[in-house]
């Protein structure tokens, strides 16, 4: 089973194990922002908000999300302290979360959901660099996991959260869903800290503020850095655009309980969770464009199919297809643009990437609310579909090689 598990993945079995492990932790991280979206229409009908204030709650999260990006990476490239920026993360997020637990005041909330946007932000820097730089041979695959750890994470977290709501008020859900974020944390941080020393998983060495700088003038004026980096916001306004207002359609169009709110979310999840590691696989054979083209395609068409459902169970099916695709070019997205940035610098070039979706999220929220209050819910659907729409096209657009040259700003590698 080991020989088979090396063949496929390209990776030996006593190495998978720090895989895993970010993995996890990036599932707590989805945990957490997972947790958000599920709270949201219970806090809304708590305070009593219209769709444009409880969008505000999203613009907040996306804002503070792309501002955390600003420093973010550069904290991760210049101190190497990988390891050590993930449990960070992990422990703000967790933290916001226990103090959701003990306010009601909408300005509170919000200067929260400022917190679990920088956790969010500050996880991926360090998370994507540290598996990229220790499996540079297997980077789909390994991104795959820890996409996959994200769709765990986003699949158990509608279950897990939707019954709590359906026994607990919101804010004592908030407290529970906090503590599996701190045990995550904690076994990170034992466990990566003494893995150090292994050679898969090897700490990367700092970039000087010198040439940290230089080679970061050089990826911002790359145009296939800054054509992913905008493909990639566009889908990723289609994504959390969903992630928002999925919730708030199931529960305020399809009256639907919780429990099937959980189920519906948990589905899409779970798609995504079969699909990441056959797509990271796949995209280091056959190249990261195709991958890429083919899923945003299939997701286009589900996002229009969507409002055409009525029927809670063939909901959740379709849901669970659109999670497949929507969520297996992830990680390829992701891959592709370590390919074409200097191994130094990728904390940085996640940060770019992610800075780049965050800021194009931030959008999707206020326009969403505003659509929804005045056209209804099913609007924001036909705009969701569009914004992927553009994605497509700009993948379409890239270029068909993977910008080899680059890897000349390297210094050292």
């Amino acid at each position: 089973m080991f020989a088979m598990l090396h063949r496929l993945t390209g990776v030996p079995h006593d190495a998978q194990g720090p895989v895993f492990l970010v993995g996890l932790g990036h599932a707590a991280t989805h945990w957490v922002a997972a947790t958000f979206y599920l709270l949201l229409p219970f806090i809304k009908d708590g305070l009593g908000l219209s769709y444009t204030q409880a969008g505000a709650l999203g613009s907040i999260f996306y804002a503070s999300s792309f501002a955390a990006n600003f420093g973010s990476g550069l904290v991760v490239d210049v101190t190497g302290r990988r390891v050590l920026c993930q449990v960070v993360a992990l422990l703000i997020g967790a933290g916001a979360l226990l103090a959701f637990g003990v306010t009601e005041h909408f300005l509170l909330l919000s200067l929260l959901v400022v917190l679990i946007g920088v956790s969010n932000n500050l996880w991926h820097p360090a998370g994507i660099s540290f598996l990229s730089g220790s499996y540079p041979s297997n980077r789909g695959y390994v991104l795959s996991i820890h996409a996959f750890g994200a769709n765990v994470g986003d699949t158990i977290a509608p279950l897990a959260v939707g019954a709590l709501l359906g026994a607990l008020a919101w804010p004592r859900t908030a407290v529970a869903a906090a503590l599996p974020v701190i045990a995550v944390a904690l076994l990170i941080a034992i466990m990566l800290s003494a893995k150090n020393g292994s050679a898969a998983t090897q700490p990367h060495r700092s970039a000087a503020t010198a040439s940290y700088f230089e080679g970061l003038k050089q990826i911002v004026r790359d145009r296939a850095v800054l054509g992913l980096c905008l493909m990639a916001g566009f889908r990723s306004m289609a994504q959390n655009g969903l992630l928002l207002f999925l919730p708030l359609y199931l529960v305020n169009v399809l009256h639907a309980e919780p429990i099937w709110m959980g189920m519906a979310l948990a589905a899409m999840q779970l798609g995504g969770a079969v699909a990441a590691p056959i797509a990271g696989t796949w995209s280091d054979r056959v190249g990261r464009r195709p991958v890429v083209l083919s899923g945003l395609t299939v997701t286009t068409a589900m996002i229009i199919g969507l409002t055409l459902i009525r029927s809670d169970v063939i909901l959740v099916a379709a849901v669970s297809v659109l999670g497949f695709a929507l969520f297996a070019v992830r990680p390829v997205i992701h891959s592709w643009m370590m390919d074409i940035t200097p191994a130094h610098l990728g904390g940085t070039a996640i940060s770019m990437l992610f800075g780049t979706q965050s800021g194009l999220s931030v959008l999707v929220p206020m326009i969403g609310g505003v659509i929804a209050d005045k056209w209804g819910l099913v609007s924001v659907f036909y705009f969701l579909a569009a914004t992927m729409l553009v994605a497509n096209v700009m993948v379409y657009l890239l270029s068909h090689h993977q910008l080899a040259q680059v890897r000349s700003m390297e210094s050292g590698d």
